[in-house]
């Protein structure tokens, strides 16, 4: 059998995503970007065969609106 590499190495920095993470952290979701992510997360998951159409929810999630609290 042959040996194998090691899939367990670090990754290499990456300073400028380091920031953005960080950035994105510190600021919560807009509105837009929470309907969004629902409408999004809805039409993923809907059954195969179902009438479930990107635009039916997008419209659903526009109709629910939750606190959103960022924890830092």
């Amino acid at each position: 059998m042959a040996e194998r590499k090691s899939a367990l190495k670090r990754a290499p920095k990456r300073p400028e995503l380091d920031k953005l993470l960080n950035e994105a952290k510190s600021k919560p979701p807009s509105d837009e970007q929470v309907q969004e992510q629902r409408a999004s997360f809805v039409y993923g998951n809907a059954p195969k065969g179902s009438r479930i159409t990107k635009e039916s929810a997008q419209k659903a999630a526009k109709h629910i609106l939750l606190d959103v609290k960022v924890v830092a």
